[in-house]
């Protein structure tokens, strides 16, 4: 039993697309943090958005909130343990999942170093749901987030990825959503003409789609993927 004076730590889906229906989030999750006030997010207008429409018994007023995010030192990590003290507290990603793509798994590891019981609610995961409608392989399959900026960094990591791809172990990863027609671009001068790429663009949205193709195919009809949320996958 936990000795310390902490609540607990939930781990609190959000919406993939502004577009999402209210049910999106399942009733549960609603249901079981409906009295959480204390918010650890990676961004504070995004999560009140999701707050209002979790329709929880605390007014905005109410509710404290902590900034967890790209741009946080890791000593501030440790203050962040008062959002437990004497309460339950949620954490908040941009969209989807918390701490998957995302700076939140610090605080869960430092609540599970106190022995702070943590919570992860289910929801949508935009890596997942590519990967899901990929048609690759789900036994085998390894998330490498975003690529690094750099060009020779960014080649040789492309290389990788396509060799584990072709030994069957499907790749999955992103970009800033700004350099994504950049990194089309790259994937098609960098990989075999063959080698197999799923596009997985603005998912859950009710403009967003989810295809796979040979790079040969893309190179002939390549979308435009300029500022749309897109997970890409190799396979």
């Amino acid at each position: 039993m936990n000795s310390q004076p902490y609540g607990k730590l939930y781990l609190i889906p959000n919406f993939l697309s502004d577009d999402n229906s209210d049910d999106f989030i399942a009733e549960m999750v609603r249901r079981i943090v409906h009295h959480v006030k204390h918010f650890v997010v990676e961004n504070e207008k995004q999560a009140r958005a999701l707050i209002k429409r979790l329709n929880l018994q605390h007014s905005q007023q109410e509710l404290q909130i902590w900034l967890l995010n790209e741009h946080s030192n890791p000593m501030d990590i440790p203050p962040l343990i008062k959002a437990l003290e004497g309460n339950d507290a949620g954490i908040i990603s941009d969209a989807g999942l918390p701490c998957i793509a995302d700076p939140g798994s610090a605080l869960v590891a430092l609540a599970q170093s106190k022995n702070i019981e943590v919570i992860p609610l289910p929801g949508g995961s935009s890596m997942m749901m590519a990967l899901m409608g990929s048609g690759f392989n789900g036994q085998q399959f390894t998330f490498s987030g975003y690529l690094p900026i750099d060009k020779a960094p960014k080649i040789k990591k492309i290389k990788e990825l396509e060799s584990l791809a072709h030994k069957g172990v499907s790749q999955i990863f992103m970009e800033t959503p700004y350099r994504n027609n950049q990194l089309l671009e790259e994937l098609i001068a960098q990989c075999n003409s063959q080698t197999k790429l799923c596009i997985a663009c603005n998912i859950s949205s009710s403009k967003g789609w989810v295809r796979t193709k040979t790079l040969a195919q893309w190179k002939s009809a390549k979308p435009d993927l300029h500022k749309i949320p897109t997970v890409f996958v190799l396979g």
